[in-house]
């Protein structure tokens, strides 16, 4: 069964994707609180977890365990403006 994912995904994958030297891997099929994208920019990985702007979308239980006891970077982007926030400041670090 395919997971339900929020609206604006498709709009933000497709934003990404117009970044040069960015790889991008869809993991919302996978669930358990896994968030949805896996991004791959200038040697590094970033984990996002895609939610709706307009619903103010938050952390279901299964996500909120998955995020406290995830060790690397994960965020919560609603928008590109969110996306572009975190690749730039981890690349000018």
């Amino acid at each position: 069964m395919r997971k339900k994912t929020d609206l604006n995904q498709r709009k933000l994958v497709y934003a990404l994707k117009q970044i040069p030297g960015v790889s991008i891997q869809d993991l919302s099929a996978v669930g358990q609180g896994c968030p949805d994208l896996l991004v791959g920019y200038k040697g590094k990985n970033y984990l996002f977890e895609i939610k709706n702007p307009e619903t103010k979308g938050k952390l279901n239980e299964r996500q909120e365990i998955w995020f406290s006891e995830w060790k690397g970077h994960v965020c919560v982007v609603r928008d590109i403006d969110d996306l572009l926030d975190v690749l730039w400041l981890e690349y000018t670090k």
